[in-house]
């Protein structure tokens, strides 16, 4: 009987998770001999509960909340986008005993805007609302799609600049407060704060979203988001949340670990199918 490779999320709280059931569905899909677990972890559980898993052969984690800052430190080797970013959303081990950690979430963010929904990005003057973790994961793989400009805006400042400054030299970046937006308009505006948890909507001035722009929020639920109704009020001809990101990001991560590309498209359906009836 051929070994069935184990896998895993790693955070707290962990019981909403829906990675278990996409990557079943992506192994099924690609016909790979492994398993994936959901597994409560405190942060302070962290490097023990990490060593445990890889001593008992374990070939792959994913961290999410609070975990993705720990996993940074934890992994030997890390991508170019995991090192920028300070944070890493999956671990690996390589062949060679050593564990390699990436941060997976701006791929996934950049293929379902453009993938999934025809929204270039190229050219693009892109608004990315917070300077947190959230936002950190994602300005590369966007910097790679070639915007115009990236402008990150923070209710302290002072972060929004210092994250900016960390980017500027692979492409054009700004920081600055939510005042300093007056009188600009954006393609793209991208929620990466943490107000959608609890249904509210950052300091936004009506008028920011320029003439066929589209919103694009990190988060998703299973009713539309503050910033998804906010976006719909601005005539966005697209807003959106991210169920698709979430499944795209595991792709990726699928990828890392098997070497092999699962289509996305038929899971996304599911989800959104799934989320329409509840």
């Amino acid at each position: 009987m051929s070994q069935v490779d184990q896998y895993a999320v790693f955070g707290s709280p962990i019981k909403h998770s829906k990675s278990p059931r996409i990557h079943k569905l992506f192994a099924e899909q690609t016909q790979q001999a492994m398993q994936y677990s959901a597994e409560l972890v405190l942060a302070e559980q962290f490097s023990g509960a990490v060593n445990a898993f890889f001593a008992q052969g374990g070939r792959g984690l994913n961290c999410t909340v609070p975990l993705k800052e720990l996993a940074w430190e934890y992994a030997d080797l890390r991508t170019e986008r995991a090192e920028l970013a300070k944070a890493v959303n999956t671990l690996a081990f390589q062949g060679d005993g050593h564990i390699l950690g990436d941060n997976t979430d701006g791929i996934g963010l950049v293929a379902d805007i453009q993938n999934n929904h025809a929204i270039s990005l190229q050219q693009k003057r892109i608004l990315i609302l917070g300077a947190g973790g959230a936002s950190r994961g994602i300005i590369l793989p966007i910097m790679g799609e070639v915007p115009v400009s990236i402008t990150v805006v923070n209710r302290t400042v002072a972060k929004a600049v210092t994250l900016a400054n960390e980017f500027k030299h692979k492409g054009a970046i700004t920081g600055c407060g939510y005042a300093d937006l007056a009188g600009q308009s954006f393609d793209l505006i991208l929620n990466a704060t943490s107000a959608s948890l609890s249904d509210e909507l950052p300091p936004l001035a009506a008028g920011l979203l320029a003439e066929q722009g589209s919103c694009y929020d990190l988060a998703y639920a299973n009713k539309a988001t503050a910033f998804v109704h906010w976006g719909h009020e601005q005539q966005a001809i697209k807003s959106l949340d991210g169920l698709g990101m979430l499944v795209e990001q595991a792709a990726e991560a699928f990828y890392v670990w098997r070497g092999v590309r699962p289509y996305t498209a038929a899971v996304i359906q599911m989800l959104e199918a799934e989320r329409n009836l509840s």
